[in-house]
Parts: C-alpha cells; structure tokens; sequence
C-alpha cells in the first residue's frame, strides 16, 4: 500500500510502498477513505511528543474515516463494509474508565498515527475494533468525518462535557485553528455568544462564519480587557484551543469569577510544556482550570446524530483536500500558523 512514512523528525515525509497491515484477532483493516492533517500530526513531526510517539520510522493520521475491508475472528460488531470513523483517543473496553463512559482517559489508551500506524496510507489497523470503530450515518461523507476528526469531537467533548457551555454564556476561545473554530461552531449551536480571540485577520473572518459574534485581534488590542469590556466582567466559559503560554495564560485570565477555563491546546512536553499560573487567583476567584482530553466514544452518537441532520456542520471548516505528498506543505504552513481551516486528504495513490 501507499503511505506517508515519518523517518525523521521536521524532514520531507517519505511517500512510498510499504506492507499492508496486519490483522490481529480482535482488530480491523478499513480502507482510509479521508484523513485530516492536525496541528497533533505537526507536533508529532516536529519531535514534541516523543513521550507516546511510537519508534520511527512510523506512520501518522489520527483524523480517519473509511471501509471496514477486514475484521479479526474475535470481532461481532463491525462487519466487512461497514463505513466508520476513529476516534483520535481509543480505549481498551475493560478497564475502569472505559466502563465509567470514559475511554478518552483509559488507563491503556492507544493512538492511531501516534502509539500505532494511523491514517496518512491506503489502509490502517484499528484495535479492539467493535469498541473502536464508530459506524458513520450514510448522511456524513467521509471529508466530512474526517473533517470533525480529533479537532471537532475534541472541541465537543471540552465545550459540552467539560465546559458545560450552557444557552446565553459568554464563551471566549482563543486560537481560530481547527480546534477554535469547532468550539466556536458548537458553542454557537449551544446557544451561546462567542468572542474568538486570534492574531491573523483571516482567520477572524473564518471565525465570523462559524458563529462568533466579536471577534479580538490580539495583535492590536488586549483580548482579556476586551473580553472584560464585551461581558461585562468576564466570559462564563473561555478555552485555549491552542496551548502557548500567550493563550493559555490569557484564557484562563479572560474568565469571570466561578467561570471556567477550558484547556484543550497541548503544549509541548517535558519542561517545555511547563507554564506558570496565578493559583491565587484561581483559589480566589473559585475559577475551575479543567483539562479536556479526546472525546470518550460514549458521545459519539450525539454527534453524530447532529451532524447527519445539519445542526453541526463540521465539513465547513474544511478548507482543501490533498493527497499523501502534501502533508509536509501543510507542516510548513502550521509552522508560521498559516493555515485557515481544515485540510483533508482525499488522494492516497501520491
């Protein structure tokens, strides 16, 4: 089969022919019909997240939708044809998180294209497939679901269940990448007021388009004393969809007291990933700081149900699609946050 193979951190991706892979009992093979390219692939490339990234060479794409073409003789569930989507966080089935609802924090939690060969070739393999694979509505077409990817259901999952935007909050997201302009969507969908808080004009624009109601330039003014200013004391929920010191800091600074600073951006690890905060005023203020991981696939029916009848509409932030030899032109672009919207590959013969 054709893939992307990474062999060297921040290097051209090798685009070649390599085994198709191989089936494992309670596994499944899909045909990778789509693919997104997240700003996560971007850190994987650059070497940031060694800590889970599984040995080079290795193949990257957690963003997948496709075709079951095989299934293991353990597997019930998914059957030969069936279209699915993969969540970005896969879990185990067994052990206690995953039997709570919570597979997005299981306790042996794997990742395609991170802890295991992922999306970016003509075929993946998927483990524990009856509880990994999600079966797509015939309504959602495979751009679209990779669309949604791990940007779109990590946004619903930090927006809904952990932020618990509620109809009339003031929601500020900071960062309009495809993680931002998912929270923006499905904050506005919520019923909320969003102000999206970036440094490039464009994207602002964008984030017009998916429902935000103010927009902050960064660049030219104090995003958390112009959210202040549009709320009148602060936004009851603010999430950093991004995870730079500049925008985690100023997001969980941009809410009110008792408000609640979502973190969905991931920083680097190690000492790199380490950003000071004012607990003091977190204590004073009782302002919740709640880390947002994944999405458990407990809520992928929800989703998925509003997706395939058009109260959320995750193929609009899709921007371009690719093929394989383009993932590294998308890398350069995130490397100086050039990237407007969600680029998805479509062409896996290149």
């Amino acid at each position: 089969m054709k893939a992307a193979v990474l062999e060297e951190f921040t290097k051209p991706l090798n685009v070649t022919d390599v085994p198709d892979p191989t089936l494992t009992d309670d596994g499944a093979i899909i045909e990778v019909k789509a693919c997104g390219i997240c700003r996560s692939d971007w850190h994987g490339w650059k070497g940031e997240w060694t800590g889970f990234l599984a040995p080079l060479p290795m193949i990257g794409g957690h963003e997948m939708s496709g075709i079951v073409k095989e299934v293991g003789k353990n597997v019930k569930k998914v059957k030969v044809g069936d279209r699915v989507i993969v969540p970005f966080t896969c879990g185990d089935g067994t052990c206690q998180a995953c039997l709570e609802g919570d597979s997005n924090v299981c306790e042996h939690q794997t990742m395609p294209g991170f802890t295991y060969n992922g999306g970016f070739a003509e075929y993946a393999h998927v483990p524990t497939a009856d509880f990994n694979l999600i079966p797509l509505p015939d309504e959602v077409d495979f751009s679209q679901a990779s669309g949604m990817g791990c940007r779109f259901m990590t946004a619903y999952h930090g927006v809904l269940s952990v932020g618990d935007v509620r109809p009339g909050d003031w929601v500020s997201v900071y960062g309009a990448g495809g993680v931002g302009l998912s929270a923006i969507q499905i904050a506005t969908a919520a019923g909320a007021n969003v102000i999206a808080v970036d440094i490039a004009q464009d994207k602002l624009d964008f984030a017009k388009k998916m429902g935000a109601v103010h927009t902050v330039n960064s660049m030219e003014t104090d995003p958390v004393e112009a959210i202040k200013d549009y709320t009148h004391g602060g936004a009851d929920v603010s999430v950093d969809a991004l995870g730079i010191n500049a925008t985690l800091l100023a997001s969980l600074n941009s809410t009110k007291r008792k408000g609640r600073a979502v973190q969905i951006g991931m920083t680097p690890m190690g000492k790199d990933g380490d950003i000071p905060i004012a607990v003091n005023d977190i204590i004073a203020n009782e302002v919740a700081y709640l880390g947002s991981f994944g999405m458990p696939r407990a809520e992928f029916p929800a989703l998925l149900n509003q997706v395939a009848t058009g109260k959320l509409r995750p193929g609009d932030l899709v921007t371009a699609e690719t093929n394989l030899s383009g993932i590294v032109d998308v890398y350069h672009d995130m490397d100086t946050f050039k990237v407007n919207g969600v680029t998805v590959i479509t062409d896996f013969t290149k």
